[in-house]
Formats: structure tokens, C-alpha cells, sequence
């Protein structure tokens, strides 16, 4: 008589949480809890901006990589140590449950949905001559990119509260991508800020009093972690530390709790928030629990060591890019091979068993 698999429940299918769920597939009854449809490479999101026909590549279907386990439309809202509750009412109990929701979602549910929004925001850069970016983070940096490379006569302006772009890695780092912009014709505000509630072109005013003509714009500021539902989860409130984060081990168990794993944006680690980590998380915790269903008291699990040096790509455009090594901070076409042609879309499809199409 057969053994009835141990049951796995990832919550979230961004990075991090479609790596665990097509890792564990063949081991366990893996249920994957989401409410949209496919998985974003989210290195691709800005070129899809441009070139929404790069979301076909870039936006992957859960069912087209888990085939051998479950997808549920849907929403965590709560759980207890061995069940998680959906915001569409289904009560599913675990063996294993693994938490990736690193930030709200609030965007297209299907795959069609998210093209056309695609498809929306190139017809907004297509009609505008001038256009304002709120935000100088990766995403506003990418975006800006995108922008002044595709479509070079746009006047573009970009807003950063900070004192420097791309705030997350170093001085020089700012520096290389300030002086990219600049050269394709940017605009780059520094040291000031957009109010996003109810934005209305061709006007916009800054918090200085600087009036900013554009015919359009686009927000890039961050978005708030997706810790709702564990707030409301009394087995795991407690678990949180003051910024809305899970405490976690090396192992990347949620502290206390022997069954209960985190990975990606929505972990205590004090490293930089990015996309390559929640991978390694996510490569930790497939080895963590494969050992578990083999032996419940296996003392010799993986640990995961945070980065403690900041490491970045960020692109500018389909050619160039700039990055913080170990060794030394580089921009121009050699980190662009490294990233800025494919965005990791073909090796992220190749991750998840599938061509690179």
C-alpha cells in the first residue's frame, strides 16, 4: 500500500514560491495558494512596458510548470499551525507550510489581463511626448531605461525622494546610472518628491513647489509587504518582527515552528530584498523539506548564510546595465550582456522545467 504523501502548501507564486512548489512537486501533495494565474519573472516587467510581446516569454503559467501539483485562485487570510484558511473559503491542512508573500498584490489576475496592461502602458508612452517617472529605485531606473531607449525623442523626467538613485547599492552604482540617464536625455530630480494621491496630468507639483509638465506618468515606489494575513493568523502574528517581517533561521523555518518555512521579500534577513536571493531561499527550503518527509527527526538540515555585501544588476535599456560586484562597480555593455538582452527570462523558464520559447 502506497504512502500517502506528505501535504504542502506555498502561499504566493512569485519567485521564490513557484521555485518551491516545482521543486517539490514529485515529493509531496503540493497545493500552490495565488491569486493570479501565472508567474512574473519580474526582471522583465520594464521591457514588457515597451515591448509587451516579451510577456509572453516572461509571464508563465502556474499550470504550465506544476504539473503534478495544485493551483488555488486565491488568497492566504489566515492560518493555524496545520491549516490555511483562503479568502474564497477553502480550509486547506498541511504537513508543510511555506510563506512567500512578500508584497501585496493589487494587479491583472490572468495572464491576458496582465498583457494588456502591457499593451495600456506602451500606448501611454507611444502618446505622450513627455512623461514623469515617480520613483528612483531599480524599477523607476528600469523603466526610465526602457524608455530612453526605445523612444529616444520622449522627454522623460524622473523624481527621487533620495539623494541618490538606486539607493540599495552604492554611491558609485548611483552615480554610473545617473550619468547614463542624463546622456539619453533625462531629466533626474533629486531630493524631492510626488505626492501619488491623485495625480493628474499635464501638471504635476513637487513637494519643493517644482511644477513638472508630462503628459503622463508612471509610479515606481515600493509596495507594502504582504503580512496582512499573518497578522491576522494568531500562530504566526508573534512571529513578526516590528517591520512586518517573519523571524527566521538559516534554515529558513519561521522561528518556533518546525513545519512552518519563509522565503523571499517577507523574511527577517537583514540583506538586500532581490529576486536572485528568494531563489536561494527557495533552494534551501526544497532541500530542507525533501529531508523532513524522509526523516521528521532529521537534525541536518541546509542553512542559508544572508548576503552580507550588496550585489545588484540593474539595467538601462537592451544593451547596458550597471553592477556592484564583490570587486568592483562596472557599467556599459559587459554587465548589459550579463542581464539587459534577456532579463534572466530564458534561465528562469529553464528553472521551472520549461523551453525557452
Amino acid at each position: 500500500m502506497a504512502t500517502e504523501k506528505k501535504k504542502v502548501v506555498v502561499v504566493g507564486g512569485g519567485i521564490a514560491g513557484s521555485a518551491i512548489a516545482y521543486g517539490l512537486q514529485n515529493d509531496a501533495d503540493v497545493t500552490l495558494v495565488d491569486p493570479k494565474d501565472y508567474f512574473e519573472v519580474a526582471y522583465a516587467q520594464l521591457r514588457s512596458c515597451v515591448e509587451p510581446t516579451f510577456a509572453e516569454r516572461s509571464l508563465i503559467l502556474h499550470a504550465d510548470y506544476l504539473k503534478k501539483g495544485k493551483v488555488l485562485s486565491a488568497s492566504a487570510v489566515s492560518a493555524t499551525e496545520s491549516e490555511l484558511t483562503t479568502d474564497t473559503g477553502e480550509v486547506l491542512p498541511f504537513d508543510f507550510l511555506v510563506i512567500t508573500t512578500g508584497t501585496t498584490f493589487s494587479g491583472p489576475k490572468t495572464k491576458v489581463e496582465r498583457i494588456k496592461e502591457f499593451e495600456a502602458n506602451k500606448k501611454k508612452i507611444v502618446d505622450s511626448e513627455s512623461l514623469l517617472i515617480i520613483g528612483g529605485g531599480p524599477v523607476g531606473v528600469e523603466l526610465a531605461g526602457e524608455i530612453c531607449q526605445d523612444f529616444p525623442k520622449k522627454k522623460v523626467t524622473l523624481v527621487h525622494s533620495g539623494s541618490r538613485l538606486i539607493e540599495f547599492l552604492g554611491p558609485k552604482a548611483s552615480e554610473k546610472a545617473q550619468k547614463w540617464l542624463k546622456n539619453k536625455g533625462a531629466e533626474v530630480i533629486l531630493n524631492d518628491r510626488v505626492e501619488t494621491e491623485e495625480l493628474t496630468p499635464p501638471t504635476y507639483a513637487t513637494k519643493s513647489g517644482k511644477v513638472i509638465t508630462a503628459n503622463a506618468h508612471f509610479v515606481a515606489i515600493g509596495k507594502k509587504l504582504g503580512s496582512g494575513w499573518i497578522e491576522a493568523s494568531p500562530a504566526l502574528k508573534e512571529k513578526l518582527n516590528d517591520e512586518g517581517r517573519l523571524q527566521v533561521g538559516q534554515t529558513l523555518q519561521v522561528a518556533g515552528l518546525t513545519n512552518v518555512f519563509a522565503a523571499g521579500d517577507i523574511t527577517d534577513f537583514k540583506e538586500i530584498k532581490q529576486g536572485f536571493l528568494a531563489g536561494k531561499h527557495a533552494a534551501a527550503v526544497v532541500s530542507n523539506i525533501k529531508k523532513l518527509i524522509k526523516n521528521p527527526d532529521e537534525k541536518k538540515l541546509n542553512t542559508y548564510k544572508p548576503l552580507e555585501k550588496p550585489f545588484g544588476l540593474v539595467s538601462l535599456g537592451r544593451q547596458d546595465a550597471v553592477a556592484q560586484l564583490p570587486f568592483a562597480t562596472i557599467g556599459g555593455w559587459l554587465p548589459g550582456k550579463l542581464k539587459s538582452k534577456d532579463l534572466f527570462v530564458g534561465q528562469t523558464r529553464a528553472s521551472l522545467g520549461l523551453k525557452q520559447k
